[in-house]
């Protein structure tokens, strides 16, 4: 998934596009590409399930370098091997038979979640291979993107979730999250495995291994960092990946991957310590949990979807009990639906073997239809504001206070500095017409004597969005200058972007308004004196104090969406039809959360170099969910993927910190006036209840083959599935409205729809009582009204929806389920199509 970070102004410039890339031969006529191959045959988890977690050092997926395991894994039979094998070699054979004596080149086989390869070969051979009686798919290599101190307090997980399992020392026992992203600083003490008292073993049930370079030496993994491996076979094939500015190995580059990973399973009460400022200690929601890391992104483009699904296949082959994708396709997938495309239909093999999938919902709101993350079986995870807040101000000569940014200390006793411009403390020797001398980049440009002791002011242009120009090198300047401190105005040109807190070692603030900006110049312009010939100025007559932004304040408007967070409906297929399905699923903390980052990680310049950083993105908000979907896994060891995500889903809350609802920004400039309530598109269920979801009373379960019935609904879908899954489309079908989700979103409402929802007692036994809000233009009605329930048992809820109105604008719904012990459920009701009865034409028919 796209990230927003550091001071980056929340613009997404990090990963390319390279969709269509093809690759020249000697010979013109054989352009060649990265295809995916499926076969009509079964993959291997399909007949083995989770019986076959078969031992990955009998295979090669793409990875360079040694590897080393940590302890038995569990006994695996040669039968399982020797599929996996057996597999390989079918495949290797159908290519050496299709491509007699010409050239190719297969990266990987898949064999675990979808059985099939990826090859590079031209279109005419990938034609031929299409052609092919056991080929499934033939589908063109398309292109991904990437997408705390505080979240733990915020969620209430020190006296909710973490008390009621034996504290943080537990929290997580036994339970493996893989991250599908950038790789992971093993040398990061959120990583470390000697900082728990408690015993540490490696769960019995993973069975994955630590790749071994000189970049992830042996003993990188240990107890808590359990598995690690690379996959970059489409990317080196493509002549994309330098190993100048990554690394072939599990090592992050980056710094997204090690943030992420920290977010959802680092250790608990590590301090955070950024630009010499001590910002509390870190933990991750499951600090007890097992992490492994599969990295098939890259820092300079991103990453290619035959990798993406190299990684998949192989952790779910070792076993990971959860997969977080902090990712999002370049492009909506082409086709009849977004649902079929090779990432999510692995993933729907991964759902299958237990695995619960948490995805990124995208940096691309927040316009309707934004959305990243398609299908139902995958949970998505929009972003959303936590309460925490760093603010800084400056306070001008005329008394004048103006609000900005940065995580920086205040000038010292309050004590007013003079202001000095850059452009107005050049050397003679400058270079007076270079127009970026005011960015403060180079203190050679300008005269010490005029700066020593005074606040500098900088430009912050579009140069430094694009990372030309640096916070880190202004303050740098200023250092070797003797400044008090860095005053920044924001460019008239840099508009409409919301700027995070950005590290600094001496006194200073950002000013993000560029109407701000314009204030603070006229107070500095007018108070300066110029020699009436030269108009030299001759004195500095404004003044000010900076208040710093170290110290965190706490708001009550929190949670909020945050403008960014990619919306719904959620978009069916490329025509951008709307499908019966509720995207995001919720929504949690992902603007300002400081985590863990690589020690050489490049990615956000300023933070090089520093053990933490302050990100935002849903990229941060998915791993929030993964880690606490491990406090649930921990808990109900046998709920399904689909239980963990109702148990999350119907206990999320509806309001913010002060009751009221919460709210959703709707544009990129001044994101909290343009603001209202925010609707099941823009946070799905709502915001995370970490406490609630290991205890919610009522879950909505689905089983693979509901979700196989779900896609053989779809109109003209059945080759398509027989492609993907080897299975055939029986005559039992059901619609997105019909699959047993704990929503219900329904894209065009003919005239009236009967809806039915099981739900489960997984607690004591309990009477509930149903109320519900229709959505306009509907009327709503749901049976039973009350119901008593023991644990253990089922219960149908038909819901019946009738248009009173015709309409083409989305409407909202609440149906709850109250039980006599507390438990509430809460199911969001969405109708965007409404069609009324027409009662004038339908008497004519009858008489």
């Amino acid at each position: 998934m796209e990230r927003i970070y550091g001071f980056q102004l929340m613009l997404v410039v990090s990963w390319g596009i390279f969709v269509g890339f093809t690759w020249c031969q000697d010979n013109a006529d054989a352009v060649t590409a990265v295809y995916i191959v499926t076969l009509r045959q079964a993959p291997a988890s399909h007949y083995y399930g989770d019986e076959l977690r078969v031992n990955t050092e009998d295979f090669d997926h793409g990875a360079s370098g040694g590897t080393t395991r940590l302890d038995t894994p569990r006994n695996i039979s040669r039968r399982d091997g020797h599929n996996s094998s057996y597999i390989a070699r079918v495949h290797d054979s159908l290519l050496r038979k299709v491509l007699r004596g010409e050239s190719y080149l297969k990266l990987y086989s898949y064999h675990y979640l979808i059985n099939g390869f990826a090859v590079l070969v031209s279109f005419q051979q990938a034609e031929k291979l299409s052609r092919r009686r056991e080929v499934a798919n033939v589908v063109l290599d398309y292109s991904v993107r990437t997408a705390t101190t505080h979240t733990p307090q915020f969620l209430g997980l020190p006296q909710g979730a973490w008390a009621r399992d034996g504290g943080y020392e537990s929290a997580g026992d036994g339970i493996v999250i893989g991250f599908i992203d950038t790789g992971i600083d093993p040398t990061h003490p959120s990583f470390s495995d000697d900082l728990n008292k408690s015993p540490y073993p490696v769960p019995e049930h993973f069975s994955g291994i630590c790749e071994v370079t000189k970049d992830f030496p042996s003993g990188s993994c240990n107890r808590k960092l359990i598995g690690a491996r690379h996959f970059a076979a489409s990317a080196i094939t493509r002549g994309i990946f330098n190993a100048s500015q990554d690394y072939a190995s599990p090592f992050d580059g980056d710094g997204h991957g090690t943030h992420t990973a920290s977010i959802a399973g680092g250790n608990h009460g590590i301090p955070v310590v950024v630009a010499g400022h001590h910002f509390g200690n870190a933990s991750g929601m499951a600090p007890h949990s097992h992490i492994a890391v599969y990295k098939a992104l890259y820092k300079s483009f991103g990453g290619f979807a035959a990798d993406v699904v190299a990684a998949i296949d192989q952790a779910a082959q070792d076993g990971v009990d959860i997969i977080s994708l902090s990712i999002t396709p370049n492009r909506r997938p082409p086709g009849i639906a977004t649902f079929f495309n090779p990432i999510d239909m692995a993933l729907l093999s991964a759902v299958k073997a237990g695995i619960f999938v948490v995805q990124a919902a995208g940096n691309t709101g927040p316009s309707a239809k934004s959305m990243s993350s398609f299908s139902p079986w995958i949970f998505t995870v929009g972003a959303a504001s936590h309460d925490r807040i760093y603010s800084n101000s400056i306070v001008l000569g005329n008394n004048l206070t103006i609000s900005g940014v940065g995580l920086a200390p205040g000038t010292p006793m309050d004590t007013k500095y003079t202001l000095v411009s850059a452009i107005h403390a050049l050397n003679d020797t400058a270079a007076v017409n270079d127009m970026y001398v005011g960015e403060c980049q180079d203190a050679s440009n300008l005269n010490q004597d005029l700066v020593r002791g005074n606040l500098l002011i900088c430009s912050y242009s579009i140069r430094f969005v694009l990372g030309l120009s640096t916070i880190k090198q202004a303050l740098l300047t200023a250092t070797n200058l003797s400044a008090a401190g860095v005053v920044f105005y924001m460019d008239p040109f840099v508009i409409g972007f919301q700027l995070n807190p950005v590290p600094m070692t001496l006194p200073g603030i950002i000013i993000p308004s560029p109407d701000d900006s314009k204030i603070f110049l006229q107070y500095y312009n007018t108070s300066l004196e110029r020699d009436g010939s030269t108009k030299k100025v001759v004195k500095f007559g404004a003044v000010a104090s900076i208040s710093g932004g170290l110290k965190a304040n706490y708001s009550h408007s929190a949670p909020k969406i945050m403008y960014y967070s990619a919306r719904g409906p959620d978009p069916e297929d490329s025509f951008l039809d709307d499908a019966d399905i509720l995207k995001p699923n919720l929504v949690a903390p992902g603007n300002f959360i400081w985590a863990a980052w690589s020690s050489l990680g490049t990615d956000s310049v300023e933070f090089m170099g520093e053990d933490f950083a302050m990100m935002s993105g849903t990229s941060m908000a998915a791993p929030h969910v993964a880690g606490l979907a491990a406090l649930i896994k921990q808990k109900f060891p046998s709920f399904s993927p689909s239980a963990i995500g109702s148990a999350l889903s119907t206990t999320a809350s509806l309001y913010d910190k002060n009751g009221g609802p919460i709210m959703a920004q709707r544009a990129y400039t001044n994101p909290d006036v343009n603001q209202s309530p925010a609707t099941p598109f823009d946070m799905g269920n709502g915001f995370v209840n970490s406490t609630a979801s290991l205890d919610p009373g009522l879950i909505f379960d689905l089983s693979y083959d509901d979700y196989m019935s779900f896609l053989c609904g779809i109109n003209g879908s059945a080759p398509v599935v027989l492609n993907y899954t080897g299975q055939s489309c029986g005559v039992s079908t059901i619609s997105g409205i019909d699959l047993n989700l704990p929503s219900i979103t329904i894209a065009k409402l003919n005239q009236s729809r009967v809806v039915q929802r099981t739900v489960t007692n997984i607690a004591e036994n309990e009477t509930y009582s149903i109320g519900w809000s229709a959505p306009y233009g509907v009327s709503l009605k749901v049976s039973p009204t009350r119901f008593s329930i023991a644990k253990g048992d089922r219960m149908v809820l038909t819901v019946s929806v009738n248009a009173t109105m015709n309409s083409t604008i989305a409407s909202y719904g609440r149906i709850g389920l109250f039980g006599h012990l507390g438990h509430v459920v809460n199911i969001p009701l969405s109708v965007i199509v409404k069609i009324s009865f027409n009662t004038t034409n339908s008497q004519g028919a009858a008489d």
